[in-house]
């Protein structure tokens, strides 16, 4: 059952082309941002479609695959775990943000 523990899974498409990142220890790091849709009815019987997004991160040779093959508009499969950073921005406000660390890609599509 450990293995259930904090993972996500979710398919959906870029909403801009990743940015990498080629830090000063050498590590790679590529960000980018994935829309997942459902579509449902409302009381109307209108299909409706519900856009949620969320912020990826890879790293190492994941960012390698991202970096070479992984554009604007592409479907993607990804697996990872739920984290949680913060920060201080440049005005002392504490500041947070939820990203997806993705350890396994899966390109969709054509």
């Amino acid at each position: 059952m450990n293995t259930l523990r904090n993972k996500v899974q979710l398919i959906g498409n870029l909403g801009q082309d990743p940015e990498i990142i080629n830090l000063e220890s050498g590590k790679k790091l590529a960000k980018f941002s994935l829309a997942t849709n459902e579509s449902y009815k409302d009381a109307n019987g209108t299909k409706q479609t519900k856009t949620d997004w969320h912020n990826i991160v890879a790293w190492g040779k994941t960012a390698d695959i991202v970096e070479k093959y992984v554009i604007k508009g592409k479907e993607v499969a990804v697996e990872g775990k739920l984290t949680t950073r913060t920060w201080e921005d440049k005005d002392g406000m504490k500041r947070y943000i939820t990203e997806v660390v993705c350890n396994e890609l899966l390109m969709l599509g054509k």
